[in-house]
């Protein structure tokens, strides 16, 4: 599974029509909605805003007024076909006066999303997990030692020191045998690194 590393886009001319493709990284709802809102206000005159995501096991795609299934699932197709999660593709289309037919549709949209996709910079998945850890101030040395390999999210300091941080399953092994009650806040998909 692959997510990309930074958001892109891409236009694409069939027909006098212009489908311009964004892919977007996204971790939550929120940012689903932040995202399509940001494209429709930059791009208010376009015809259709049609798109799709694959977020954690959540799909959805949408055809926005385009004939039934020739925009949304066309879309979600390339993204599922390129093993892609945590990723919102929006395909903005002005309409340019040539009816294009529902094939003709359904091969702009998936055109667009995957010249989207050759232009951007994929990230490898892998399992792993979210960890929150509490430790007192003299074992700092020991710990940021064996969290070395471990991507940090959080990291507070009151009476103690509280890390929260990704790691992969298999460093996730290597570490409960270097520490002892370890709880697991949630499993988790974790960029591994670009490809």
């Amino acid at each position: 599974m692959y997510t990309i590393k930074e958001n892109i886009k891409e236009e694409i001319v069939i027909k006098n029509s212009k489908f311009i493709a964004f892919l977007v990284k996204i971790k939550n709802q929120d940012e689903i909605s932040k995202a399509l809102t940001s494209i429709k206000k930059d791009y208010p005159k376009a015809t259709h805003y049609c798109y799709a995501y694959c977020l954690d096991n959540k799909k959805k795609a949408s055809d926005d007024h385009e004939p039934s299934g020739t925009a949304g699932i066309p879309i979600l197709s390339v993204l599922e076909k390129n093993q892609l999660n945590d990723v919102l593709c929006v395909v903005v289309r002005y309409f340019g006066g040539i009816k294009l037919g529902a094939g003709g549709l359904v091969r702009a949209y998936q055109k667009s999303v995957a010249t989207c996709i050759q232009h951007a910079q994929l990230v490898k998945l892998e399992k792993g997990y979210q960890i929150t850890m509490h430790f007192p101030y003299e074992q700092e040395k020991h710990f940021t030692q064996i969290l070395k390999n471990a991507t940090i999210v959080n990291k507070t300091f009151t009476d103690k020191i509280t890390i929260t941080f990704l790691i992969s399953q298999e460093a996730f092994k290597k570490l409960q045998n270097q520490t002892k009650n370890i709880l697991i806040e949630k499993e988790v998909l974790i960029e591994k690194e670009s490809i």
